[in-house]
């Protein structure tokens, strides 16, 4: 599937000393960085979809020592920051990133026995299609008893409900019409037929959600 083009304020990211400095990463790491102590396992491979500029990963693996992570991206000058983050981190459970279009068919036969995989701020920024495709890989990737967590902007129920994400979904669907938010409840139940269980659903800050699901052990 195609690398997705999306609109400027969707995906900010500033040259900051050699590497890329996201705001909004900056905003929302330590609220994830907590769901993830809930909720990821004490120890295992740790694979983090669609990283970024590298700032996540960072936080998440010293926060997380117990896990190795895998950072990915599509675009090599977000890899190449990723590296520069890694560096400065001075960390030894985090790999260095490697090429990945996580809405693309048949990646999880090279990233198999994940014991968590973490997907931040990408559903609403490709269609349904490929969406259902990511989240059937991410369930074919992980290792039985191994964990899903998806966060970002949702509608619920069918609905919009804060202005500001009214105006944000506007933008996306006028560059792009089969981008947008995705459905709470369309999401959970690509899950289920993926062979996932939902675990929780947590609402987040700025209005954003966040699904955990777990790949059955039996």
């Amino acid at each position: 599937m195609p690398v997705r083009s999306v609109p400027g304020a969707a995906s900010v990211a500033l040259p900051q000393d050699g590497k890329l400095f996201a705001p909004a990463s900056a905003r929302n790491c330590e609220a994830i960085g907590q769901l993830l102590a809930m909720v990821a396992p004490p120890r295992g491979r740790a694979l983090e979809l669609a990283s970024g500029t590298g700032q996540h990963v960072v936080a998440h693996a010293a926060r997380l020592p117990g896990l190795s992570w895998q950072p990915t991206e599509v675009d090599a000058v977000r890899r190449d920051s990723i590296r520069t983050y890694i560096q400065e981190a001075g960390l030894d459970n985090i790999l260095p990133p490697v090429a990945l279009d996580a809405t693309a068919p048949g990646w999880a036969a090279q990233h198999g026995q994940q014991d968590l995989i973490v997907l931040v701020n990408l559903l609403h920024l490709v269609s349904e299609a490929e969406a259902k495709c990511l989240i059937t890989e991410a369930a074919a990737a992980l290792a039985p008893g191994g964990r899903f967590v998806i966060y970002g902007p949702f509608t619920r129920g069918g609905a919009l409900t804060s202005e500001g994400d009214r105006s944000f979904d506007a933008a996306l669907r006028a560059h792009d019409p089969e981008t947008g938010y995705k459905d709470d409840f369309d999401v959970i139940d690509w899950l289920h037929n993926a062979g996932l269980e939902l675990l929780q659903a947590v609402e987040m800050p700025a209005n954003n959600l966040a699904l955990a699901a777990e790949k059955p052990r039996g």
